[in-house]
């Protein structure tokens, strides 16, 4: 927490340097930069558009049919029975966001195929009055993501196929972003303009895996790549890792909304908030909710509606991303965990905990 202090008070003064020193530094020409820093929205712009959305509240989702987002999204196993299901569970308890990973191999199977796949999951999304926060790339996990049938799950193994976007090495590797940013600007073109789409992510978790600052570059590309078709919806790279200062600095300078992720107990996420409100700016929790970490919705949700931040919570559905399942606490034989580490439904739709669902049910109005 005193590194986040420190972190958070130098960055107040110097903000204007910095942002004059990211022109220089951001990747292609001059231009690209100045247009990085005009295109950004102003605070007011950005408190605006929250003010516009009802009270932010879901769930990080994946169908429980998918160990992965290649498994979600290729044409052999998307899933659209069971996505519809799955979110009108969601929808019955008020869930009116979800927070969904794409992934840039299956785009580049077949990029066509692939847009129509995420229009037909926002259609369903929509249907049941929930608006999606998409995800670009993404450093956590395994590091070679492959096209094609994807692995089966390991027993008691937390995420146990969850892959990487592009990979490792490919995110540290400049010679690779010639590939990502049509993607990325396809997709961004495609649905520029979607009511349907409340947020792009363009980066979760940025340095995991043990990459650390060699993720900065692909960071600043990807903003530089967004701001270029320059989306009606916002962007944001999330915090989430304190010791990590030069790409915290370059996440919270170039994005319109503050987004970041906390699984601690309710006083540690609270001083978090009351930190990050100092920029000014809508703040969304894009992670949080881990049950043996203290972290819970009993404490953590009223903490976030209280303090208008959106609570996006880790996890819909117990299925083959196993991530009932603690971190780094396999069960060998996979066999029910004491308690839950994240999810909040099991696979027949019953809640884990019905007082769980209550509340998100009161604190959402629904």
């Amino acid at each position: 927490m005193q590194k986040l202090v420190l972190f958070l008070a130098l960055l107040g003064l110097t903000t204007s340097t910095y942002a004059q020193k990211t022109k220089v530094k951001t990747k292609g020409p001059a231009a690209l930069a100045a247009t990085m820093q005009d295109r950004r929205w102003s605070a007011e712009k950005a408190n605006a558009w929250y003010k516009a959305h009802p009270w932010m509240t879901g769930a990080n989702f994946a169908p429980s049919t998918a160990i992965n987002q290649l498994e979600m999204w290729q044409a052999d196993t998307f899933d659209p029975t069971t996505i519809d299901r799955e979110l009108g569970w969601a929808e019955g308890i008020g869930f009116n966001t979800m927070r969904v990973f794409l992934h840039s191999v299956a785009w580049q199977q077949d990029p066509k195929g692939f847009k129509d796949r995420v229009n037909t999951y926002l259609g369903i999304a929509d249907k049941h009055h929930i608006q999606t926060i998409l995800v670009f790339f993404d450093d956590c996990w395994n590091k070679v993501p492959q096209a094609g049938p994807q692995p089966a799950p390991k027993p008691g193994i937390h995420n146990s196929g969850w892959m990487q976007d592009p990979g490792d090495p490919a995110s540290r590797d400049s010679a690779t972003f010639v590939k990502l940013k049509p993607y990325v600007q396809d997709v961004l073109a495609s649905f520029r303009n979607d009511k349907r789409i409340l947020l792009w992510d363009l980066y979760n978790e940025p340095g995991n895996n043990g990459k650390g600052t060699s993720s900065l570059p692909l960071v600043r590309n990807v903003f530089g790549w967004a701001r270029e078709i320059n989306p009606a919806q916002p962007l944001s790279v999330g915090l989430w890792n304190w010791e990590f200062e030069a790409l915290n600095q370059y996440q919270i300078l170039h994005s319109d909304v503050v987004t970041y992720h906390n699984y601690d107990e309710a006083p540690a996420h609270q001083r978090v908030i009351e930190l990050l409100k100092t920029h000014g700016r809508p703040l969304i929790c894009t992670e949080y909710m881990a049950r043996p970490r203290n972290s819970r919705f009993v404490n953590i949700l009223p903490l976030l509606k209280k303090q208008n931040v959106g609570a996006i919570n880790w996890g819909l559905v117990d299925g083959k991303t196993n991530t009932k399942y603690q971190w780094d606490v396999p069960i060998a034989d996979g066999s029910e965990p004491m308690e839950w580490f994240h999810e909040v439904f099991r696979k027949d739709g019953t809640p884990y905990h019905q007082d769980e669902t209550d509340l998100i049910k009161k604190l959402s109005g629904r």
